[in-house]
């Protein structure tokens, strides 16, 4: 790591008791200062690390003087020897705690107001907010240089894995044609074509395949891709992801390949466990049934269970209306959890009514096999213990019960499930549960446009033999569609392709596109699958959700280093901003003032 430029012969980081003797030049900021009475001692760091310097005034008076009128944050530049600590002051916790620097000379290369927040305590609660519009400070700690350092390894790695695979990098443009992907685009106003718009890409789907159709059978980029959508913490305007694409490949091919490269990933930049090799596939009913979403954490089991053919059996009016309604009834078991206090009950059925629910049921199994639940006065104890068993529940455990729509049902209880396992303490945070989900529907029914949508983008391909279906019973065509699971998060999806002109045509027909439509947005693609389309397949991988996930953040924000709030906002740069007057007009643009109600 050792190289030499104008201001430094060393980095902070890497002298050793093998260098004691050698005279250095370091160069950074200030992290840390103490006077001694006598001794001033600073703690000066960089990118690297830290190197303790000191400042004798027997040694060097001018070093002293220099030293102590420095403050935290100052860039300096120390001239001395690299001197072994005295026994016993050694710092084992520093790649350079076994010595120290005598310095000969001390430069002030520039000087530093009081910071907003403390650089070199990482353990104080600053406001992310605050971090935010001071992100170029906020980047100087440790904890958020590591996870830069970490992001550069893994987009690294992934490069090296398939360059040796014969993946060729290629960049796709940023200014496109506005095309429907599933989120609103953001547009691009065009000076030299008044009133027409170039958009920013949601993801280079449209010309990676293009790419395929020019021969080109091995593509990768680490794509800039755009979607003007509500914010979470797992979500920004602009993101990352890994983009690739490959023909004559099957769903395994993408698959084996994908499966490859993460684990080399995690072998190459964590210390993290794998827990399950190969990666199970799991279908996409069997993991809505099992775990109500589907991006489970299979780190811990817990599963949901089903029991609306038991639940009609009495007459409990939360039940038998959830069931008159078309809906579910559906459980959890939580191990242990039988003593909980009314208080704690209260709380988990506020948090179910959060995301949607009317409420919880519950029922406590106590140790000595008594039953504590509202279910016992609306019916019979065989049927209970029908309800009991099917959940295997067991003495000291508490069962959760959701009535409503198969859709909240699933929603309340996933996150329910996700809740339950932190505070039972059941997730290990060393371990990474991968899993693919499979076996996707192509389509869904949107009951308030009243059309069909894709389930995961217009261009997946399907079974062969379901292809006759898109006559005739579309909702049950199963996808070439598979997506990868880590931890409960999807960080990667992708199909293999239609590639033949007529049946993408029959696709875009059924989600309620005309001809004319058709051809205006996608007219190009038609047309290139027309001069000999390959069997082709690929995948996009979330590199800020994988990065998260291996840095065991809990918001992408923090393995970005310039991100967006969670409302989409610059806090940095004050973006979005007003522009001139000069400007719309160049554009042949006007702002509209908002329509106040």
């Amino acid at each position: 790591m050792a190289f030499e430029v104008h201001y430094r012969t060393a980095t902070c980081g890497e002298l050793t008791s093998n260098n004691v003797d050698r005279p250095v030049t370091l160069a950074g900021w200030v992290n840390r200062r103490r006077d001694h009475g006598g001794l001033i001692f600073l703690d000066v760091r960089d990118r690297y690390g830290i190197t303790q310097v000191v400042c004798d005034p027997e040694h060097s008076a001018a070093a002293h003087k220099a030293a102590s009128e420095v403050r935290s944050e100052y860039v300096i530049q120390i001239q001395g020897t690299v001197k072994k600590r005295l026994p016993g002051t050694e710092n084992p916790n520093l790649s350079t705690g076994a010595i120290e620097v005598l310095a000969d000379q001390i430069t002030v290369l520039n000087i530093s107001r009081t910071p907003p927040f403390p650089i070199s305590n990482e353990a104080s609660q600053v406001d992310e907010s605050l971090r935010l519009k001071y992100r170029y400070l906020d980047l100087r700690r440790p904890r958020m240089r590591d996870n830069m350092i970490l992001r550069h390894r893994i987009v690294k790695a992934m490069r090296d894995y398939l360059d040796e695979r014969g993946f060729l990098e290629i960049e796709t443009p940023i200014l496109m044609k506005s095309t429907p992907e599933g989120a609103r685009d953001y547009l691009v106003p065009s000076r030299l074509y008044p009133g027409e718009f170039y958009a920013l890409p949601q993801s280079p789907q449209q010309l990676k395949q293009l790419l395929m159709v020019a021969g080109l059978d091995r593509y990768f980029q680490v794509a800039r891709c755009f979607r003007d959508e509500d914010q979470r913490a797992d979500r920004q305007p602009e993101f990352t992801q890994l983009d690739l694409e490959m023909s004559f490949v099957s769903e395994d091919d993408v698959m084996q390949l994908i499966e490859g490269l993460l684990i080399f990933l995690v072998e190459k930049t964590t210390g993290k466990r794998i827990k399950q090799r190969p990666f199970p596939r799991l279908s996409f009913k069997e993991v809505m049934d099992r775990y109500g979403t589907d991006h489970p954490d299979i780190r811990f089991d817990l599963p949901l269970v089903e029991i609306s053919d038991l639940a009609g059996k009495g007459t409990f009016g939360v039940f038998n209306n959830a069931l008159a309604k078309k809906g579910i009834v559906k459980g959890i078991r939580v191990p242990g959890a039988a003593g909980y206090s009314r208080k704690e009950v209260d709380e988990l059925m506020e948090f179910a009514r959060t995301y949607g629910a009317k409420g919880l049921v519950s029922l406590a199994i106590q140790p000595n096999g008594d039953l504590k639940s509202p279910l016992t006065k609306f019916m019979e104890p065989a049927d209970i213990q029908a309800i009991i068993e099917r959940l295997e529940g067991k003495p000291g455990d508490l069962l959760l019960f959701v009535a409503d729509s198969e859709k909240i049902s699933n929603d309340v209880l996933w996150r329910l499930r996700v809740l339950m396992a932190e505070r039972l303490k059941l997730i290990d945070p060393e371990e990474l549960a991968f899993c693919w989900v499979v076996d996707f529907p192509l389509l869904h029914y949107n009951e308030e446009e009243q059309r069909y949508e894709a389930e995961h983008n217009p261009f997946s391909g399907m079974e062969e033999s379901h292809i006759e279906r898109l006559d005739s019973d579309p909702l049950n065509v199963r996808a070439k569609q598979y997506d990868i699971i880590c931890n409960g998060y999807e960080i990667g999806g992708g199909s293999v392709r239609i590639n033949v002109a007529e049946l993408q045509r029959k696709v875009f027909s059924l989600m309620n596109m005309n001809n004319e439509q058709i051809q205006e947005q996608f007219g190009h693609m038609l047309e290139a699958f027309e001069y000999g389309a390959p069997p082709h397949g690929g995948i996009a991988l979330g590199i800020d959700r994988l990065v998260m996930i291996f840095a065991d953040e809990d918001s992408i924000r923090e393995v970005i280093a310039f991100p967006k709030t969670q409302s989409a906002q610059d806090l940095l740069m004050g973006a979005p901003a007003p522009v001139e007057e000069k400007q719309l007009e160049d554009l042949h643009l006007t702002v509209r003032p908002t329509e106040t109600k």
